[in-house]
């Protein structure tokens, strides 16, 4: 795997969990990180953890905090891994609120972005890595609109992907989409919400996905699509048994 010396990356969504995995691992590999999320005290963390980060907090919402931050660095890689936590309940229990929250806010940052890295556009050979979910395939039915929003994802990066060969920019765009986690808050969350469903213990639920996917190994899975050769797949299912595995075009 080649490094990211004298590269710029831009995470969106790296003050825990997956995406703190993910920018701890590209600055590793050498590359100038500037870590966005809303949370400043989590930040203020990861900046100590790793002061070569530099860190911004912010909505990742905001349209106009990707226009500055894409016009700003100019990243070579652009890793969006921000998004709401899901509701944890059935869909007679939800409002349309609760539902719909993780279209209003992961498919519409996800845009954001996405239009931001075509419409500059980002210099070619740039990567734009965005954080989908196996809930886009296996579906999710504790978790309202989560599953249908990253499905969303998954699509848009295959859109722009195209739309990026069609006009010759030179930029790839893929998605990640990783399994059911305990190792995470979001994921743990979760892992319990299914497991009191099923009448069993987390731990037997978490039990039937293998090996978790870690911050480290999501952090590795973004760094390998970030700097090594790509093929035509723009989709990966990232496991912890496994690693990266991609998935055919729907």
């Amino acid at each position: 795997m080649s490094t990211l010396n004298g590269k710029t990356a831009i995470v969106v969504g790296a003050s825990r969990g997956l995406g703190r995995g993910v920018a701890q691992s590209l600055s590793e590999a050498g590359a100038s990180v500037l870590a966005i999320a809303r949370g400043q005290a989590e930040l203020d963390e990861l900046a100590a953890i790793d002061p070569s980060i530099d860190v911004l907090a912010a909505d990742a919402l905001d349209p106009e905090v990707a226009a500055d931050a894409v016009a700003t660095r100019d990243p070579d890689v652009l890793a969006v891994v921000a998004g709401a936590r899901p509701p944890v309940q059935a869909i007679n229990d939800l409002t349309w609120e609760s539902f719909s929250q993780n279209w209003q806010v992961d498919v519409h940052l996800t845009f954001n972005w996405l239009q931001e890295a075509l419409r500059k556009p980002l210099r070619p050979g740039s990567r734009v890595v965005l954080m989908s979910s196996g809930a886009a395939v296996a579906g999710s039915p504790l978790s309202g609109g989560y599953a249908g929003a990253k499905a969303t994802i998954r699509f848009m990066a295959a859109y722009a992907d195209e739309e990026a060969r069609r006009n010759d920019l030179g930029i790839r765009v893929v998605t990640v989409l990783p399994r059911l986690t305990p190792a995470t808050e979001l994921g743990l969350a979760a892992v319990r919400g299914y497991a009191a469903r099923a009448g069993i213990s987390p731990e037997q639920y978490a039990s039937r996905f293998g090996a978790p996917v870690t911050p480290e190994l999501a952090g590795s899975a973004f760094l390998r699509l970030a700097a090594d050769e790509l093929s035509d797949d723009v989709a990966y299912l990232l496991t912890g048994d496994a690693g990266l595995a991609a998935l055919p075009a729907r």
